[in-house]
C-alpha cells in the first residue's frame, strides 16, 4: 500500500529504497554538463546518471566503448557542481573494472574523489562479482546494470531485446538477486520483456530502474538527448519524446542566420 509522497530535500541511496517501499516511482535521467544538469536537477529529477552514453551523444562515437575514465570524471565533475537535490550516479567506463577487482576499486575511487559523484554504476552480474564486492567494501555505493549491457555490444552483436529465452531470463533473475545480496543499492534493467522486469522488481527489495523494460519496475531512466528530441535518428519503441528540440533548435538557428544576413540583427535596441 502506497503512502503520501515525501518531499526529499536531498536524494540518497536510502531515499530510493524508501521510495520503492512506499510505492513511489523513481525518476532518472542522464546529464553530462553543468548547464543541463542544473536544469534537470531544478525540475525535480531523483537520480542523474552521468552515463557512458556521453560517448554517443557528446562525442559522436558509435558505441559506449571509447569513452575513458578521465572523460567520465570530467563530465561527472561538471554535473556534480550543478546539483542541489539529485543523487548523481556515474558509469564506470568499459575497461576500467572488468580485468580485476583492484583496478575496479582504483577506478571507482578516482570517480568518487575527483568528481564528487555519489555512486558508481557497473554492467554485469556474476562475472564481475569480485569487483563489486571490492568497491562496496570500500564504502562506495554501486548500482548494477543487467539485460542489454551496451559495453558488451560486440558480444551480443545487436541491440535487440535481451532475456526473451528461458535460460537468459533465469540468469538475469539470478544476477539480480546476487547484486542485491552483494549490497548494490539499485539495478538498471535495460531492454528486456516487461513481464520479466516486473518479476525481478517484485523478487528483490532494492529498486529496479527500467529502460525499455515496461512499467512494472520501480522507476524509469532515459537519455536526455533522446527524451528531449535532440537526437532525431533514434526511435526505439520505449522512447517517449517530450519535446522536438531538433526541429525547434534548427528553426531558431536558421532564423538567427537569416536575421544576420538581412541585417535585422542586431537592431537599434540591441546595441550600446
Amino acid at each position: 500500500m502506497s503512502v503520501a509522497k515525501k518531499d526529499y530535500k536531498r536524494i540518497t541511496t536510502k531515499s530510493l529504497f524508501d521510495m520503492k517501499a512506499n510505492g513511489e516511482k523513481i525518476s532518472m535521467l542522464t546529464a553530462y554538463d553543468f548547464s543541463m544538469a542544473k536544469i534537470v536537477d531544478s525540475a525535480g529529477i531523483d537520480v542523474i546518471l552521468v552515463g557512458d552514453s556521453a560517448s554517443n551523444v557528446m562525442a559522436g562515437h558509435e558505441t559506449t566503448l571509447p569513452i575513458t575514465l578521465d572523460q567520465m570524471i570530467y563530465h561527472a565533475s561538471s554535473v556534480v557542481r550543478a546539483i542541489e537535490r539529485a543523487l548523481v550516479v556515474v558509469d564506470l567506463p568499459f575497461g576500467s573494472y572488468q580485468s580485476d577487482a583492484k583496478e575496479a576499486l582504483r577506478s571507482a575511487i578516482r570517480i568518487m574523489k575527483e568528481s564528487g559523484g555519489h555512486a558508481v554504476k557497473m554492467e554485469g552480474g556474476k562475472e564481475i562479482r569480485d569487483s563489486i564486492k571490492k568497491i562496496l567494501n570500500a564504502g562506495i555505493p554501486v548500482m548494477g546494470h543487467l539485460g542489454l549491457t551496451p559495453q558488451s555490444i560486440y558480444k551480443f552483436g545487436t541491440y535487440t531485446v535481451r532475456a526473451k529465452e528461458e535460460e537468459e531470463a533465469e540468469k538475469l533473475m539470478e544476477d539480480a538477486k546476487l547484486l542485491e545480496k552483494l549490497g548494490c543499492f539499485a539495478i538498471v534493467i535495460e531492454k528486456v520483456p516487461a513481464h520479466l522486469a516486473e518479476k525481478v522488481a517484485q523478487s528483490i527489495s532494492i529498486p529496479v530502474i527500467g529502460i525499455g523494460a515496461g512499467g512494472g519496475v520501480d522507476g524509469q531512466v532515459l537519455v536526455i538527448h533522446d527524451m528531449l528530441g535532440m537526437n532525431n535518428e533514434f526511435s526505439p519503441r520505449f522512447l517517449r519524446r517530450y519535446l522536438n528540440l531538433y526541429e525547434q533548435m534548427t528553426a531558431a538557428i536558421g532564423q538567427y542566420v537569416t536575421d544576420i544576413k538581412s541585417k535585422d540583427f542586431p537592431n537599434s535596441n540591441e546595441q550600446y
